[in-house]
């Protein structure tokens, strides 16, 4: 088993983890703001354009679900060409973006990365970068849907039972 760990920016963060909690091969998840400003904020502040994007960090095992695959499960559930924006949430933290920690993820990260925009047939609005940061939501933030089944989600319902553990 080797555990490795990528940071998915996808919209409104609690969707995006429950999406990615149901993966065979996915060891936890954990909801943050990553990729702004060296200060660790609120949600308000994020909610205030802090300039944070709403991130999920993702540990999985390689050996169970690559990469590739959980980068393919991740354009199922994003608008990879719009800005700022996914289903109802607009603003800064709803931004797109996958948030490498190692340099040997980058060869798969980006050859997911030119297929996805070869499909699209326009350049992603995915941001491509390095984790800069990431700073643990709230606590009430953590696992959202989970605890509030009726909350509101720009995931539909369907795509949170492709796969079950």
């Amino acid at each position: 088993m080797t555990n490795k760990t990528i940071y998915l920016a996808g919209g409104c963060f609690w969707g995006t983890q429950k999406f990615f909690d149901q993966f065979q091969g996915v060891v936890s998840t954990e909801v943050g703001y990553a990729n702004g400003p060296e200060a660790a904020p609120t949600y308000q502040d994020v909610c205030n354009n802090s300039g944070h994007a709403e991130t999920v960090r993702i540990d999985y095992d390689d050996s169970v679900l690559s990469l590739t695959e959980l980068l393919n499960h991740y354009f199922l559930v994003i608008d990879p060409l719009s800005v700022n924006k996914q289903g109802g949430d607009v603003g800064i933290q709803y931004r797109t973006g996958i948030y490498y920690t190692s340099e040997e993820q980058l060869p798969e990260i980006e050859a997911v990365y030119r297929e996805q925009e070869e499909k699209a047939g326009a350049k992603l609005a995915v941001e491509l970068e390095p984790l800069r940061n990431f700073y643990s939501a709230e606590e009430y933030h953590q696992k959202y849907l989970d605890k509030n089944p009726g909350g509101y989600c720009h995931i539909p319902a369907r795509y949170f039972h492709l796969q079950s553990k």
